[in-house]
């Protein structure tokens, strides 16, 4: 037999509900740790004087007593493990495993039996039923009646409010009542809560966030009080979990964490956590309200009767020697600005994260511990709402998420950094090198990272459109066909007022990769421009724009994914009748996700054949000149209605010179008048000779593209 013996899913009774962990027997002590809130209950192998066998609930189950009184009881063995547990015991301990029954025939009728923080009711020597007294909240005695109430637990599903227990009066001994004596050896072990005598120390109104408010702190030795103007709370120090102190990010407050289990309760209201807040310049002088040879006995030094310093100091000092804990401040994590936290939003409250050495803490609205054993596997996120930040998710192995959102993306190396260290999980593990190599990778999503924002879809639409917009920034050449399209999107990021067609030139210039010397050329020349009339600046939305490609051209390649889905589609309605196109475009990314990388490769394999295909008959489609017949076409209207009117001008130049103000007749007059004279006649078939020119010049240029274009070049 080894020199210890460990056993998992060992279940111990916690006020009506079961909590599972882990239980050790070692040479030297019996340690129990709790899964739910990591408390380790140490029994040091000397102490040990009692050791019961027994069925229980879930099958077999130790009952350990200590000379000093206390009793642990830990359910969840199997009927095997007697044997070996009670060789141990005997080896180790020197103390006999006993096998003891239990009585279940029903009766409501016994004796009451005191024995240490228990109150057994026994039928015929057989335990019936045992209480904690410190689960007892409150004790009622009536004429030959005591009743006992009961804490509340929120995780028990059913809880037991009250007992009442008939005490039959004595006959023996007159002098004392047996109700009052009943009573008063509940209450000798109950929890409780009465304020006897002097508190130790008071603090003065306290900054306290959770709960709000400003309260005064009174130590007792036994428990907390605030007092509030509104409320008061009572907090034992058996139900203190931790304590944490914590700095601020502004290097100016701390806040001082106390984590309860159970919490205390403000009518539905649970507050898992005490967070007050001090100020690092504000002190204190302190003065116990103990002689010098108690606080001595007492505090073995921990404290003194007058103590000075730091408000925070006093009370964490204060609150370490009474509770009998230690104080966990934050490691040796540092963030980019120097602070060792990270500003970070966790639901709809901004507040700070705190890497610890064996977790995380938030504080503070509302306030989350997650210990490290505790944590499942970790990820980083893209963030949602903004491209310089990204999200940090925790998973526990209970099935339980944690978002903290905004992380500024400055964050990520060092947060990275700790979590590696720590030996976390992490999900998408490789996303690190990712980042450092590209700096916009949180302010672009192309056909690189198509994986990454599969998992983050969330409808087919929005695929669709992503998939076509990551396309066309691969595809260089299908902005060609449309010429003045670059310039346009230029001329609208600065505001510009200058239309599309205010020089040939520019028009020709346009195109897909304008380096920024040339943009902030432009923008110089337009500044330089008279403003004109803001409606130039009215536009057709860019998805207009967007649609106007050639329709004889080749069809854009599917994606991998894509591909898979119209394969699955049909499959993954028939499995789901009902489903809607969201639904099936969801479901489809969690069956992608889990599909494995060796189905994944046949599919991207028919994806890049695909986009082979593709570029080929691309190639092949531009090379045979149908690709630009429709740009040469809008280059020679463009051009044709240029020359039309530098004529319209110079004629109507020529006009003037010969005719003056007084030969000037407008379009109207001419038509409307009845006698015009011989000029206008003149002028006017002159127009209609040239409108004639200019429609047989652009139907020419339409029917031969190719002598279009070496105009164009002319």
């Amino acid at each position: 037999m080894g020199d210890t013996l460990e056993f998992n899913e060992i279940y111990q009774e916690v006020k009506g509900s079961w909590n599972d962990g882990r239980l050790r027997f070692s040479k030297q002590n019996v340690v129990y740790k709790s899964s739910k809130t990591g408390k380790v209950d140490s029994i040091p192998a000397g102490e040990l004087n009692l050791a019961q066998w027994r069925r229980v609930c879930l099958g077999h189950g130790i009952k350990l007593g200590t000379s000093s009184g206390h009793i642990y009881k830990y359910d969840g063995f199997r009927d095997t493990d007697f044997e070996k547990i009670s060789e141990f015991f005997k080896s180790n301990y020197k103390v006999e495993l006993m096998e003891k029954d239990m009585c279940v025939k029903g009766w409501n009728w016994g004796t009451a039996k005191f024995s240490g923080p228990l109150l057994s009711f026994d039928v015929n020597d057989n335990s019936a039923f045992e209480i904690p007294l410190s689960n007892v909240s409150q004790c009622a005695t009536g004429k030959n009646e005591v009743t006992l109430e009961f804490h509340q637990n929120d995780d028990a599903e059913v809880s037991l409010m009250e007992v009442r227990f008939y005490v039959p009066p004595s006959q023996s001994d007159e002098r004392q009542d047996p109700v009052e004596a009943f009573a008063q050896n509940v209450l000798s072990k109950a929890d409780v809560i009465q304020a006897t005598g002097d508190a130790v120390c008071i603090f003065k109104e306290l900054q306290c966030l959770t709960p709000r408010g400003r309260y005064d702190i009174r130590i007792y030795p036994t428990f907390l009080h605030l007092h509030g103007k509104t409320f008061d709370y009572k907090i034992p120090y058996t139900t203190v979990l931790r304590l944490f102190l914590l700095p601020h990010k502004d290097q100016r407050q701390m806040f001082f964490v106390i984590s309860l289990d159970p919490p205390i309760k403000q009518g539905q209201t649970r507050y898992h956590f005490l967070i007050l807040l001090f100020s690092k310049e504000e002190d204190i002088s302190l003065t116990l309200n103990m002689n010098e040879e108690d606080v001595e006995r007492r505090f073995e030094g921990k404290l003194k009767k007058n103590m000075t310093g730091s408000l925070y100091e006093m009370v964490s000092r204060v609150m370490k020697a009474l509770v009998n804990r230690k104080i966990t401040v934050p490691g040796n994590f540092q963030g980019h600005s120097g602070a060792q936290c990270i500003t970070c939003s966790y639901k709809a409250s901004s507040g700070l994260l705190y890497p610890l050495e064996r977790g995380f803490i938030y504080v503070h609205k509302p306030p989350v511990h997650l210990r490290f054993e505790e944590i499942s596997y970790v990820n980083f996120a893209r963030g949602n709402t903004t491209t310089r930040s990204f999200d940090f998710e925790i998973e526990t192995k209970q099935g339980n998420q944690y978002t903290f959102s905004s992380i500024e993306r400055e964050e990520y190396d060092k947060l990275f950094d700790f979590v590696n260290a720590k030996k976390l999980n992490i999900k998408n593990r490789g996303f690190k090198e990712g980042m450092k190599g590209k700096n916009d990778e949180y302010s672009d999503s192309d056909e690189d990272q198509h994986d990454a924002y599969l998992e983050r879809m969330k409808a087919e639409g929005k695929i669709r459109e992503e998939g076509d917009g990551s396309d066309d920034s691969d595809s260089g050449s299908d902005e060609s066909f449309n010429p003045g399209e670059e310039e346009d999107d230029v001329a609208e990021e600065y505001d510009s007022n200058a239309s599309a067609s205010d020089s040939s030139e520019d028009d020709e210039e346009g195109s897909e990769d304008d380096s920024p010397k040339k943009k902030v050329k432009e923008k110089e020349k337009e500044r330089k421009k008279p403003k004109v009339v803001k409606e130039k600046k009215e536009r057709k939305p860019r998805k207009e724009k967007k649609q106007k490609k050639d329709a004889g051209g080749p069809k854009r390649p599917m994606s991998a994914y894509m591909l898979w889905l119209n394969n699955s589609r049909e499959r993954i309605k028939s499995e789901n009748p009902g489903i809607s196109v969201t639904e099936i475009s969801k479901k489809a990314g969690e069956m992608w996700r889990q599909i494995g990388k060796e189905d994944k490769e046949e599919w991207e394999s028919k994806a890049a054949e695909a986009k082979r295909e593709y570029d080929q008959a691309k190639k092949e489609y531009q090379e045979s000149g149908a690709g630009t017949s429709s740009v040469s076409k809008k280059e020679s209207k463009k051009s044709g209605k240029k020359d039309d009117r530098k004529r319209k001008s110079a004629g109507g130049d020529k006009e003037k010179d010969r005719g003056g103000n007084d030969s000037f007749k407008s379009k109207e007059f001419i038509e409307t008048s009845e006698s015009s004279s011989d000029s206008d006649h003149k002028a006017k078939s002159k127009k209609k000779r040239r409108k004639e020119e200019s429609e047989e010049e652009e139907e020419e240029a339409a029917s031969t593209p190719a002598s279009s274009e070496e105009e164009d070049s002319d």
